[in-house]
This record gives structure tokens, sequence and C-alpha cells, in this order.
């Protein structure tokens, strides 16, 4: 039945109301993992837009924020290793890129992190002993990483298996 009404949204709105969903749903969960609001709502725009990369402007303009707002997000993703910078030739903008092994990335970077705790937990319950609550506490954290970093390993291969297996090939 036509009402005289007409719909003057276009493809283009669609797909713009349909990133801008993503963004935002997949932005909320990673702020209840514990990331910041902004980082958050910038990675997820990097990894929805088509080429993996967006400059400042063209990710002030999405997600209805200020550059500074943006470069702050972006100062702390290239700190965990989710995004990349890279200048436009010619130009002295910058763009963000995130690949599709962002995470593989972060997590390798966090396997340095986990040999440094270990070292820390280590001398922690050397100071304190195995005879005291707060060294049995140390020495609990210190075998934790100890099998995270056994674990991270496998999984790291596993998972190299798993993307040739299913993404490569």
């Amino acid at each position: 039945m036509d009402d005289g009404r007409t719909d003057n949204r276009t493809d283009g709105d669609d797909e713009a109301a349909a990133v801008s969903r993503f963004v935002e749903r997949f932005a909320a969960q990673l702020v209840q993992a514990g990331m910041a609001r902004m980082p958050a709502r910038v990675f997820a725009a990097l990894l929805s837009s088509e080429q993996g990369s967006l400059t400042s402007a063209e990710l002030s303009e999405q997600l209805k924020v200020s550059p500074a707002g943006v470069s702050g997000a972006v100062r702390y993703l290239a700190q965990v290793n989710l995004v990349t910078r890279e200048r436009e030739p010619g130009s002295r903008r910058e763009r963000y890129h995130v690949r599709g092994d962002q995470w593989h990335n972060a997590l390798l970077e966090r396997d340095a992190f986990l040999r440094n705790w270990q070292t820390t937990m280590q001398e922690g319950v050397e100071q304190f002993g195995l005879d005291t609550p707060q060294g049995r506490r140390i020495n609990d954290t210190l075998e934790f990483f100890r099998f995270l970093e056994k674990e991270l390993g496998s999984l790291m291969q596993r998972w190299a298996a798993h993307r040739a297996e299913h993404l490569d090939g």
C-alpha cells in the first residue's frame, strides 16, 4: 500500500548503519573485557573498514569524536600491538591499520611480559619463602605464568596449522 511516503535512505546509508551497529556492539564487548571505550571503538571501526585502515579524520567522522580522542586511542592500540601506523606517501597524514593476525601478534608480545613476570615472581618466592602465605600465593602466580607460557607456545603452533588449513589455503 502506497501512503505517499518515500524512503530516502540509500544502500550506502544502510551499510553505514550496519557498520555503526557492528562497531558499537563489538566495542561494548571489548569494554566489558576491560578495554577503554575509545580504543575499543577505534579498533572495531578499523577492523570493520573495507581496507583495514583509516585516517584520523576518517575515524573522527565515522565515530563522531574529536581527532584528539582518536589520537589517544590509536596510541594505546599501537602500544598493545593491535594497530600499526603508516604515513601516507607525500602527506603528513597517518593511516592506522589492522591486519587479520593482530590478535596473534598481541599475544606473542605478551609472551615477553610473561617471562618478565616469572622472573619477578621467582624473586618474590625466594624473598618470602614457600613457608609463608605470601610466598605460597606468589608461587601459585609463578606456576600459573609458567603454565601460560608453555601453553601459549603450543597454542600458537596449533593456530598456525589451523590458519593454514582454514584461511590461507
